[in-house]
């Protein structure tokens, strides 16, 4: 006979209510954190809308010669057509009529302007990713290097990036190169110094036992490289990577503004800033943080299935 706790007990003793508690436990500790700093960023962001949206609305109001209630004045400040700053429903009403309303392959859609945002920052991400890496392995193996190349790349992140982006567009263009690789350059040149850094750091990172064990087995620096240094160093790559991926979009933004580019987000950035379309502004923005979210949540999936594959918790 069931005891009167498992009785009490929803699901009686078959497993189901400790299950069932854990869960509930894993979403709570992990979304509440996220839902709460997501509700207080709107909260700021609808008093910011008002705020900076209320001039307009109390001038439109003194020309008509007409008194505003906070009632319509929240409402005018929420439904503007040029708003100094975008409530959040209208910049998701605009990203749910660029994405899912308009067809994909239109130049009015979203989709279309963060595909070929996307493929000039996957290219420079990989360019920057394998440059970092070799650079890394250079450094860790020569002194010289070490002593020369890493304070000249540690100085390379000193030049702001849009002093540079429009003369390396010239110079490219100079050479009759357009299009696609211009702009996969700049982001390479972002995306290269946070793995460079990471791949130093984990090259470096395994103990000065396991190297004096490989140096008893009479190892070669190859075999210590692929047997202790690039397993050790993954953990590290994959967090430079998160970053890198990140800076490789904001590169490949960047990288359209000086061009006059007709597509792809930054060229959408430059046509809502062209004619005041604010709430454009806002959608391409976000869309452009979305696609960043999602590309770091790939690396990070990525992350676990390799590290988990190599023994790691």
């Amino acid at each position: 006979m069931a005891s009167s706790r498992e009785l009490a007990t929803p699901g009686g003793g078959s497993g189901f209510w400790p299950i069932f508690r854990s869960l509930r436990s894993a979403l709570t500790s992990r979304a509440l954190p996220v839902v709460a700093v997501l509700l207080g960023i709107l909260a700021i962001w609808y008093l910011g809308a008002v705020w900076l949206n209320a001039p307009f609305a109390y001038d439109v109001a003194a020309r008509s010669d007409t008194e505003l209630s906070f009632a319509e004045l929240l409402s005018q400040t929420m439904s503007q057509q040029r708003p100094v700053l975008p409530a959040p429903h209208q910049v998701a009403a605009e990203m749910w009529k660029t994405v899912v309303e308009i067809a994909p392959t239109s130049k009015r859609s979203l989709l279309y302007h963060s595909g070929v945002t996307l493929s000039s920052t996957l290219l420079g991400f990989v360019l920057g990713t394998t440059l970092g890496v070799v650079l890394a392995i250079g450094i860790v193996h020569s002194r010289v290097l070490d002593r020369s190349l890493m304070p000249w790349i540690i100085t390379s992140q000193t030049i702001p990036i849009l002093a540079i982006a429009p003369m390396i567009i010239v110079i490219f263009a100079s050479q009759g190169i357009t299009g696609l690789l211009p702009k996969a350059f700049i982001s390479m040149y972002l995306s290269f110094f946070p793995v460079a850094v990471g791949m130093v750091k984990g090259l470096r990172s395994p103990d000065a036992m396991h190297l004096d064990l490989m140096r008893t087995y009479n190892s070669s620096r190859l075999q210590t490289l692929l047997k202790l240094r690039l397993p050790a160093a993954m953990p590290f790559l994959f967090a430079s990577m998160k970053v890198g991926v990140a800076i490789s979009l904001v590169g490949a933004i960047i990288g359209e503004l000086p061009t006059g580019a007709v597509a792809g987000l930054g060229a959408r950035l430059l046509a809502g800033s062209y004619y005041g379309q604010t709430v454009q502004i806002w959608s391409a923005l976000m869309t452009a943080a979305l696609l960043a979210a999602v590309l770091v949540i790939l690396i990070d999936i990525a992350s676990r299935a390799v590290t988990s594959r190599m023994g790691v918790r």
